[in-house]
């Protein structure tokens, strides 16, 4: 058998075990009985009965398997000499070993074994408090602390509570279709490691909303059960702790199945369907990877948009809680006029929030020079990140500061959240740079933005929103 079999043949093997849970058959799990029985039966039987020899694993696959081993072994022998906030911390840092591992995979194949991995606990969980200074109110919910998983990670809604669990203030799940739908054909994620960045033409790969809906159904039945059974009565406050999925906030982001002529009608259905379970919606009018998405950013086009979603939304019956917040998410590859069109709409119609950005079609430098740069898609990380946050600013300007905006593109490090939020931003979100750091980057990005608002005298991430400006 070739070399090339050999890795793809334990490539399946391994894909079987960590994504379909089957049972690891290795190259020695031949049944004891199968000797006897073939020295009973003659040389023919002897064929008949051996087993198919599995190829023995590549270096790539070596490598994991062993660094996980070592982990679970050492961390067996830590956690009974350590409390609970040490082996939180070894936890976290040790994730460092294993996360590089993981560019030795395919991006795809690596983007939904870290799905899997965080949709059956297979990541740390922080137990450690957030630092109070992290701590803010949004949209009458409390969030422990500001930085959030962007769209585009658990498109299907898979691994809420174990993301939740690693210490983001929120998720954001999505983008999700009305319709299953493949997305673009494969390969579609290219990584520029060298810059930090990724380019991505996936389509809105999505199981749909059927399916979205009974995981989050299945999530929130379950809150509500811990909520009935906890011994502790509901805060009397009327800021909401966390929100419907757990001690962190979920957002759903809604998009449009790539077939569809009625955009209005994908993203209403996505609302009638999904916004029980949201403490914010997203319409996603913004990929580069669905044909005539982003012409919906137009000004009469997104104020005719969005008045029907807001409608479909408030035409539902809701609790004191009321509907969840309705926002936007825009590209960064706008005109000085579709910014401000875009600020009259959301002023006019009193959306509830922008997300700035979404990848772009550009290819800022140093980026530009990598051979990849010519595949198409959008692009994120580093390179986005002064782009991005240009476009921030220029929308707290327009929208003089009556709008909660997120900012999103580039984030690798909590003095690039520090920068979002003066730039105008309440909340940050992050992605490419989860991919290349692993969980160990999410409480150092926390520790560095609690240092940075320390550092220039805010006592909170309020204070600092738009200190840019003042």
């Amino acid at each position: 058998m070739s070399s090339y079999a050999a890795a793809s043949a334990w490539r399946r093997s391994l894909r079987d075990v960590l994504l379909r849970g089957s049972t690891w058959r290795g190259p020695s799990a031949a049944p004891a009985r199968a000797a006897s029985t073939a020295s009973a039966s003659g040389a023919a039987a002897e064929a008949a009965a051996a087993p198919k020899k599995v190829p023995p694993p590549p270096r790539k696959g070596r490598l994991l398997t062993g660094a996980m081993i070592g982990l679970v072994i050492a961390g067996g022998a830590y956690v009974s000499t350590a409390d609970e906030a040490k082996f939180c911390g070894w936890l976290f840092k040790s994730t460092e070993l294993v996360n590089p591992l993981f560019a030795l995979l395919d991006a795809e194949f690596a983007h939904r074994l870290a799905v899997k991995a965080a949709a059956h606990g297979f990541v740390p969980r922080e137990k450690r408090p957030d630092p109070p200074v992290l701590g803010l109110e949004v949209w009458g919910r409390k969030f422990a602390n500001p930085i959030g998983l962007a769209a585009g990670f658990d498109k299907n809604a898979e691994a809420v509570e174990g993301l939740l669990g690693m210490g983001f203030g929120f998720v954001e799940v999505g983008s999700v279709t009305p319709l299953p739908q493949e997305g673009n054909p494969k390969p579609r994620i290219f990584r520029l490691k060298e810059h930090g960045a990724v380019i991505n033409r996936c389509g809105f790969n999505s199981e749909g909303i059927v399916v979205v809906a009974k995981r989050l159904g299945a999530q929130h039945g379950k809150r509500k059960m811990e909520e009935t059974s906890s011994s502790t009565s509901p805060s009397t406050s009327d800021v909401k702790q966390g929100g419907k999925a757990g001690p962190g906030i979920l957002g759903v982001n809604l998009g449009k199945n790539k077939t569809s002529e009625d955009a209005a009608a994908d993203y209403v259905q996505g609302v009638h369907t999904l916004s029980q379970y949201a403490d914010y919606l997203v319409i996603n009018i913004s990929s580069p990877n669905t044909p005539g998405l982003r012409k919906l950013q137009g000004r009469k086009q997104l104020k005719d948009l969005v008045k029907k979603v807001q409608a479909a939304r408030d035409e539902m019956q809701w609790a004191e809680d009321g509907p969840p917040p309705l926002l936007v998410k825009i590209a960064p590859d706008l005109s000085k006029q579709d910014l401000e069109d875009i600020a009259a709409v959301a002023l006019a119609l009193r959306l509830d929030g922008l997300i700035i950005s979404n990848t772009t079609v550009s290819r800022p430098p140093p980026a530009d020079t990598h051979p990849l740069a010519q595949e198409t898609g959008g692009l994120s990380g580093k390179p986005l990140f002064d782009l991005s946050t240009n476009i921030l600013r220029e929308m707290y300007i327009l929208t003089r500061g009556k709008i909660p905006l997120i900012g999103c593109g580039g984030v690798s490090s909590g003095e690039d959240a520090y920068k979002k939020i003066r730039s105008g931003a309440t909340l940050v979100q992050l992605y490419t740079a989860l991919a290349y750091g692993g969980p160990a980057l999410i409480p150092r990005i926390k520790a560095e933005l609690a240092e940075c608002l320390e550092r220039d005298g805010f006592k909170s991430v309020q204070e600092a929103v738009g200190a840019d400006f003042r």
